[in-house]
């Protein structure tokens, strides 16, 4: 409902409250809008009509006369089943409480209009995780699709476990980085987040605690929550996740793993040392306590590779590790694995073939001909090089404007600065403000809700322009606050 996609005519003889007040009468008796549902508030609908707010309110006080809508003090406006082509018609179903009874927790209120507020034409994007369009392979993209036809010898469903030549080709990408990985121990999944869903339904009971960094990523998704987990933070230092802590809350909060981001962490940019990685495996074995590696991000190294993998020195099957074609090639290709002991490995991949019967074949051969031509590792090369130009143009651009705003680490990698700001403000506020500027932030609180003073910056997005641009913007309005 919050993305209406439509918006009145200007030129048109009819008046566009009598638009806007034709278009959600038709929603409500075509049965888009049921009873129950509850609009969007008139700021809202006045801004995705590009309307007055006067104009929005004439329609909606017709739609409360004919007993379409009902406005209820603090609650907003809703559908009521009023209307004498409602009442006279059979009952409806009330949606509303189906979708408030599902078990899936909805996303944070600030997710949800991040992810709308993505696709408005012209915004700058100063927070999103992915690559540029500007960094999108076209050629050799090209170059792969046009080698597919004489690879494919089926378009048919794929072994559970995922296209075997890819998996095999993940084999010879992973003994680069120390992993010792036959396919049987490799599942595809249709990107990382896929892989924490299926460990989540797959492996835990409901109830239990997963020990994760604070920040962390993970804080912004509902998928352990939704299945009746709960999440437990592990604080950092500039070496990583805290050993000591770790220790204390494996045993204090009954932990039943650990999810880390040593790599170039999201938000903070932050990778672990080798020394700290080597103290962690060994508290884990100790503790035995299972560990999912994210390595999402290991191949946007800027200054210098990050150390091994947990998983290179894992000998014991402690280590899930994560990996994704998604932060480095294309988002949309929707190709990741899943690496770890081939009973966990077999369980989540029957789960998988449950759930969606395999991820794409098209996608799966595709990736399959990216890392065996070589190209990906051609691709990464210029990203890479990409990629350190916008980090070092979003520096220049924070010490020039924010020298007196704020304070940030320069990260060796990866897509984020972890940007503290100094004077005392809401960031909730300033990223209202911010959006209606044409500028879309990610509060520090979608990561860690004590985090009131962050922000978590993205070079890897916006076009240079953009970025130097964005953030003289962004003090400019950050001053006025004060």
């Amino acid at each position: 409902m919050s993305q209406l996609g439509w918006k009145p005519d200007s030129t048109s003889s009819i008046p566009l409250y009598r638009q806007i007040y034709d278009f959600i009468r038709v929603k409500i008796e075509n049965g888009e809008w049921p009873p129950g549902s509850k609009i969007p508030s008139q700021r809202k609908l006045a801004d995705s009509f590009g309307v007055n707010r006067s104009t929005v309110i004439m329609a909606l006080d017709e739609l409360i006369a004919q007993g379409l809508l009902e406005g209820k003090s603090g609650g907003g406006t809703r559908v009521v089943n009023n209307s004498w082509s409602l009442l006279s018609s059979a009952p409806l179903p009330d949606w509303n409480s189906y979708v408030q009874a599902g078990i899936h927790h909805p996303n944070m209120p600030t997710v949800q209009e991040i992810n709308r507020a993505e696709f408005a034409p012209r915004m700058i994007r100063l927070g999103t995780g992915e690559l540029s369009p500007d960094l999108y392979p076209r050629e050799l993209m090209a170059k792969v699709l046009e080698q597919l036809p004489a690879r494919i010898s089926s378009m048919g469903y794929e072994e559970p476990k995922g296209l075997l030549v890819l998996r095999e080709e993940l084999g010879r990408y992973l003994k680069s980085l120390g992993i010792e990985a036959s396919p049987s121990s490799i599942l595809i999944v249709s990107g990382a987040l896929q892989a924490l869903q299926l460990i989540s339904v797959g492996l835990l009971q409901p109830g239990s605690t997963i020990l994760l960094e604070k920040p962390s990523y993970l804080n912004s998704l509902h998928v352990f929550q939704s299945s009746g987990m709960r999440l437990f933070g592990i604080p950092l230092d500039n070496e990583g996740v805290q050993i000591k802590a770790v220790m204390e809350q494996k045993n204090r909060q009954n932990g039943a793993l650990l999810y880390t981001i040593p790599s170039f962490h999201n938000p903070t940019g932050i990778v672990m040392t080798e020394a700290r990685r080597n103290q962690l495996m060994e508290t884990c074995e100790k503790e035995r306590l299972p560990v999912i590696e994210d390595d999402v991000y290991r191949e946007l190294w800027l200054d210098a590779p990050a150390p091994p993998p947990l998983k290179a020195s894992d000998k014991n099957g402690l280590v899930l590790y994560l990996g994704s074609l998604s932060k480095t090639l294309s988002p949309g290709l929707r190709i990741g694995w899943l690496v770890g002991p081939e009973p966990v490995i077999d369980r989540l991949a029957d789960i998988k073939m449950q759930t969606d019967y395999g991820s794409s074949s098209l996608a799966q051969w595709a990736a399959a001909e990216w890392l065996s031509s070589g190209m990906y590792y051609e691709h990464l090369e210029t990203v890479r090089k990409s990629l350190k130009e916008r980090r070092d143009a979003t520096a220049d651009a924070l010490q020039k404007h924010f020298k007196d705003l704020g304070e940030w680490t320069l990260p060796t990698g990866g897509f984020y600065i972890w940007l503290q700001l100094l004077p005392s403000l809401s960031v909730r506020t300033l990223f209202e403000k911010a959006l209606r500027e044409g500028i879309l932030l990610n509060p520090g609180t979608l990561y860690d809700p004590h985090a009131v003073q962050f922000l978590r910056l993205s070079y890897s997005y916006a076009s240079l322009s953009d970025l130097t641009q964005g953030i003289r913007r962004l003090a400019e309005l950050i001053r006025k606050m004060q």
